[in-house]
């Protein structure tokens, strides 16, 4: 809704008298209501402003250049949140002004100050609109905004009484619908999926006056053959397809999967690595199914408890008399998104996640499950719960959205024929050895430890809203002595475990009980064998030849968890029992908070039996001979945040295939960069490089191979250029040379860097000469947003520059001119830990170095090329990189060598799509 209305005179009067700031790196400007504009100089900026009523976009980026430690401005972002909760924007002056319907002009400073200015006069207009559609809730969130010191709450009430007065409404826990319980569906039908079912199904996807695209037809008949039905109990039909960018690889297998749902009465599960990529599904996924009702219902996008909101939690943290304003303002916010979120999803969904930044990332992780409290049924918000919604949801969808580590745990917790995943698509296929990686490590660490003991024993008295299991389970086994008596003895047993401030502890050498003496000993051995001793960002050292004392330590640590594990399992045997003995009068409710509870005690029996103890007594023996250990120290800025023990497969995908391919019936693995290729490897060696790395290589029936090239001219529509002249360890050249190139590009430029201190030092460098040029920069690690946001800002904002980690790489899907240059600045080697040893010494050594660098840089450069039309250049400020990884680029692209002033003449030539002389070396193909 955008209201155009007059607004009332006293409203008009008032905004009138407001102004407005954009900061920028030399400085500010400040736009009145009644239009005069005022230049601030950088120094003294900070002081200036606390003096100044004024409008911001972003309080917290504005106080970082004007050096304030706790700012309180009018933030236009907080009001845009409470008055369009739920609704999708961009947290700057010009994301707001395109979410509200404004023409978004160039980066200026005097223009982002009007365009605050404006976007907050829209925001009250649209909120004294008769046709307001966010009334519910309204009056009691502002109402404790303003107890809570808001500085817009003066305006918002004058705002509201020109509206009529409002009954009594509910809190936001209150007022949710309720979801309501099925039938659980019957198994699924084998009935397979015609290549002409299929064909038929993606004309309809794609319309009839898109493109006639042979290769993404073919595409849909190879994906379609992984739906027929299965040959083996032991391996599905396994398709592993390498389709390039351009083939149209999500309609293609959409197709065919939407039509075994259909036809099966089965859900089929769409995985995928990164968020963008989950939202992109959710996009195509409205024209298999355009009316979001039945949307709703036949698809739903699935993550993992820890992402959605709790809404116990909410309420708890809520009625906290504890918190200080600014968070009592920050929890009114979330309030107001709860009761018009669409499923409550607070990492990725509809969740403006720059609230998560201001309230800091432990109390984001309060607001949700990430502990594993959930009390199920006994919750008196069990029946509203987004949670529970979500996974009942998921049992009757014809295509479930989630990333792949959802997949992988819940195959492997399968609760069932009907929940666990027995058709499955994994896009972003590459990225399966680093989920599956994640998913199956085991770690022992005091931060872990600790939250065991929560789980077990709740805050000990201490104020907090860890729930113990005491208030969980109590009432379920007050009646039963052995039960009772087993509850007891866990919750003395867990006394062992760490405690609350136990780092500190360590640190001055006064651990308390078994746990902390392991991780003090541990914590030595780290500190004394470190290869970088240095390292801001931890430590590592190997668990072999233990420092003396450290094996009977463990020893003491094993024995404390033997006692905490046994009377859990004999808890959760008793709970079962309880169903059994009491089937004929437990309700529905009851029984699926007892079957739930007793499931998570034992997967923490089942951590502690299978996953820790095993570590334990396996100290001072031979090396583990399909796991690597290492000790580590986390690290963070240099300032100690954890220790522990770290256990990894060294192929992961070995128990991903035991746990995930081997129980499903049929499998897509795809991606556009799946095989390897080196200029000696044969065809079938790029494709066992593509099987390695994604567990099909221990499926006893192999999979299906199929391949489908890029349909776009890369050698015309791309640039590779080395740069021989620029010190990498010369952080001024290294700076100059992103300087230049970005201004080459005239923006649309990202920076993709092997350490976060050496894109701080770029950014701090470099940011003035943009801004100046009227190129606005972001950077992951520095400007205060996560970088899904970044990520969004920078794909809308054309003329924007983005500087990130290599990590940022995946989340960036930027067609057109918004992204037109990548650098790197130097080879993306592996980093040199101990597991990554490891696995070079048993998968190929050199080899295996290469073929991870060159995926990397395959990867990074495919972002270029989106569609048709798009032209990019791609730049490495590396002199030393080695001719053997520029196989990654496609064959036909040249790779040209070349001093810094050469490329910046390229690439500012090719961009604007001018012809210039070979100035180069000759090229590396």
């Amino acid at each position: 809704m955008m209201s155009e209305r007059p607004l009332p005179a006293d409203l008009d009067a008032r905004l009138r008298e407001m102004s407005a700031v954009a900061v920028g790196p030399g400085g500010a400007v400040i736009v009145h209501g009644r239009g005069e504009v005022e230049t601030l100089p950088r120094q003294g900026l900070g002081a200036r402003l606390l003096r100044l009523p004024a409008i911001v976009c972003n309080q917290q980026a504005v106080a970082r250049r004007a050096g304030l430690a706790e700012p309180r401005f009018l933030d236009v972002l907080e009001l845009f949140a409470f008055i369009r909760p739920a609704a999708p924007f961009l947290p700057t002056p010009r994301g707001l002004a395109a979410a509200l319907g404004l023409s978004v002009p160039p980066h200026d400073l005097i223009i982002e100050a009007r365009l605050i200015l404006e976007v907050t006069r829209r925001l009250i207009a649209d909120l004294v609109a008769p046709a307001y559609p966010y009334r519910p809730g309204l009056a009691r969130e502002a109402a404790a905004m303003a107890a809570a010191g808001w500085p817009w709450a003066s305006l918002v009430a004058e705002a509201l009484a020109h509206l009529p007065e409002v009954r009594r409404e509910r809190e936001v826990w209150d007022a949710l619908p309720e979801w309501e319980d099925e039938a659980l569906p019957p198994p699924p039908g084998d009935a397979p999926v015609s290549a002409q079912e299929t064909t038929a199904r993606l004309a309809a996807l794609v319309g009839r006056k898109a493109e006639d695209r042979a290769d993404q037809r073919a595409y849909a008949v190879a994906v379609a053959d992984a739906f027929a039905p299965p040959l083996n109990a032991q391996a599905p039909i396994a398709i592993l397809a390498e389709a390039g960018t351009g083939i149209g690889k999500t309609l293609g297998y959409i197709a065919p999967a939407s039509l075994w749902a259909e036809k099966n009465k089965g859900a089929v599960w769409l995985a995928t690595y990164t968020k963008n990529l989950q939202r992109q599904l959710d996009q195509e996924l409205a024209r298999l199914h355009p009316e979001p009702k039945a949307r709703a219902r036949k698809v739903v996008i699935r993550k993992g408890r820890e992402n959605y909101l709790c809404l116990l939690n909410l309420e708890e943290r809520s009625r906290s008399p504890q918190l200080a304003g600014t968070i009592q303002v920050m929890l009114s916010l979330v309030r107001r998104w709860a009761r018009y979120s669409r499923d409550g999803d607070m990492i990725g969904g509809d969740f403006p996640a720059w609230i998560g930044s201001a309230l800091g990332m432990g109390r984001m992780a309060g607001l949700t499950d990430r502990r594993g409290e959930c009390i199920y049924s006994a919750c008196a918000h069990y029946r509203k719960c987004f949670i529970e919604r979500a996974q009942r949801k998921s049992r009757h969808a014809d295509l479930v959205v989630a990333n792949h580590a959802v997949v992988m745990v819940q195959a492997a917790r399968g609760r069932g024929e009907n929940e666990t995943p027995r058709r499955i698509v994994f896009d972003e296929g590459h990225h399966l050895f680093d989920a599956a990686d994640s998913a199956f490590a085991i770690e022992l660490s005091g931060a872990e430890a600790v939250e065991l003991r929560r789980w077990v024993r709740g805050n000990d008295g201490a104020s907090g809203r860890a729930r113990g299991l005491q208030n969980r389970v109590g009432d379920l086994v007050a009646d039963d002595e052995a039960a009772s008596a087993h509850l007891r003895d866990a919750l003395t047993a867990a006394q062992g475990l760490p405690a609350d401030g136990w780092l500190k502890r360590l640190q001055e050498g006064d651990p308390w009980g078994p746990a902390e003496c392991f991780f003090a000993h541990l914590r030595l051995q780290a500190h004394a064998r470190a290869s970088r001793p240095d390292d801001l960002h931890g430590l590592e050292a190997a668990v072999n030849d233990p420092v003396p004392g450290l094996t009977v330590a463990a020893v003491d640590f094993a024995d404390t968890l033997r006692a905490l594990a046994r009377p859990l399992m004999g808890l959760s045997t008793r709970l079962l029992k309880k169903l059994d003995d009491d089937a004929e009068t437990l309700d529905t409710a009851t029984r699926n908070r007892i079957e739930s509870t007793a499931r998570a005690i034992a997967r923490r029996v089942e951590l502690i039996e299978q996953g820790w103890r095993p570590m334990l007594e396996a100290l001072g023996g031979p090396p583990a001979e399909l796991f690597c250990d290492w000790f580590a120290v986390d690290r963070a800025q240099g300032r100690e945040i954890d220790i522990g023990m770290h256990r990894h497969w060294i192929d992961p995908t070995r128990p991903f295939t035991e746990a995930v391919l081997e129980s499903a019936h049929g499998v897509v693995v795809t991606s556009a960069t799946l095989r390897d290729h080196d200029a000696e490897s044969t065809e079938d060696d790029d494709w066992q490089s593509a099987e390695l790395r994604t567990g099909l290589n221990h499926l006893v029936i192999p999979p299906k191979r199929a391949a489908f090239p890029s349909p776009f001219d890369y050698a015309a529509a791309t640039r590779v250029l080395v740069v021989t002249d620029v010190g990498r360890a010369q952080m001024d050249q290294v700076a100059a040379a992103y300087r230049e190139l970005f201004l080459a590009a005239g923006g649309g430029a990202l920076g993709i860097f092997t350490a976060i201190a050496r894109l701080k030092a770029v950014y701090e460098r470099i940011e003035g000469a943009l801004d100046a040029a009227g190129l606005a920069l972001y950077a992951q690690h520095v400007t205060p947003m996560d970088t899904g946001s970044l990520v969004d800002i920078f794909r809308a904002e054309e003329d924007s520059c983005l500087l990130g980690t290599d990590a940022v790489r995946d989340g960036v899907d930027v067609p057109g001119r918004a992204l037109c240059l990548i650098v790197f600045d130097r080879v993306p080697w592996p980093r040199p830990t101990i597991l990554h040893r490891v696995r070079r010494d048993a998968f190929g050594g050199r080899g295996y170095d290469d073929m991870l660098t060159r995926l990397r840089i395959k990867q990074a450069y495919g972002r270029l090329v989106r569609r048709a039309g798009d032209r990019g250049v791609f730049v490495m400020l590396d002199a030393a990189t080695p001719s053997r990884l520029l196989t990654a680029f496609p064959p036909g692209v040249a790779v040209r060598r070349l001093g810094l002033a050469d490329a910046i003449a390229e690439t500012r030539a090719f961009l604007s799509h001018a012809v210039v002389r070979d100035i180069s070396s000759p090229p590396n193909t």
